[in-house]
């Protein structure tokens, strides 16, 4: 990365995109591509690829294009992807439960390790062998086990209480899943998924050529 360079986030957000289409070059057995190349799979264009990896020095060779391997290693690094986090999910209910669930976070080493409620009802219990345990018990749990992100999954009049104490606890991240828009310290960083949001945009592109007739 560029010494006092500034990432836009919307750079940041291609990244992921890039890794995984280079994940899938890279088990096929491709060993090299150009930007030209990555564009046509990708959909960005090839001035677009450029530009977003020069933010991080580059990595290409002018005539060879990229190492897809060492790329995709170069991407995971400054994702932050080459180690484990642990995770907590506040709100043991569908949504909660859907996401201790799937695997994939799991291979990708982001682990949860604890779920949180405050329905007693579900407290105690296990979910894919992970437990449920008191929301009173959240701070104390954070601290003691360094836990890196906290995933909220309660109603959004919860969700900025719940953001609070993880915050005071010392959590890195926070995944936020409620319907709100977070206030947290400077030192925590804050992924907002507003599920809404996403299907009103496909409602949109599903109808734009209504608006544009």
């Amino acid at each position: 990365m560029k010494k006092g360079s500034k990432i836009s986030n919307a750079v940041i957000k291609r990244l992921p995109r890039y890794r995984r289409y280079l994940n899938e070059l890279n088990r096929k057995g491709v060993d090299k591509i150009s930007s030209r190349e990555l564009s046509d799979l990708i959909g960005y264009t090839a001035s677009q690829i450029r530009q977003d990896l020069n933010n991080f020095g580059g990595f290409g060779q002018q005539g060879y294009g990229y190492n897809v391997e060492a790329l995709y290693n170069e991407i995971s690094s400054i994702l932050g992807l080459d180690k484990e986090y642990k995770m907590v999910i506040v709100g043991a209910g569908n949504l909660g439960q859907a996401i201790a669930n799937h695997t994939s976070y799991y291979k990708a080493g982001f682990v949860v390790c604890s779920l949180f409620e405050v329905n007693p009802k579900l407290i105690g219990i296990k979910i894919n062998d992970i437990d449920v345990r008191d929301c009173e018990e959240l701070v104390q749990y954070i601290e003691d086990n360094a836990i890196d992100i906290g995933i909220i999954c309660t109603t959004k009049d919860a969700a900025q209480e719940v953001a609070d104490r993880m915050s005071f606890a010392g959590i890195k991240g926070i995944w936020n899943f409620a319907a709100v828009d977070l206030e947290v310290p400077e030192s925590v960083a804050v992924e907002n998924v507003h599920l809404s949001d996403g299907l009103h945009s496909l409602a949109y592109h599903i109808n734009r050529n209504h608006y544009l007739s």
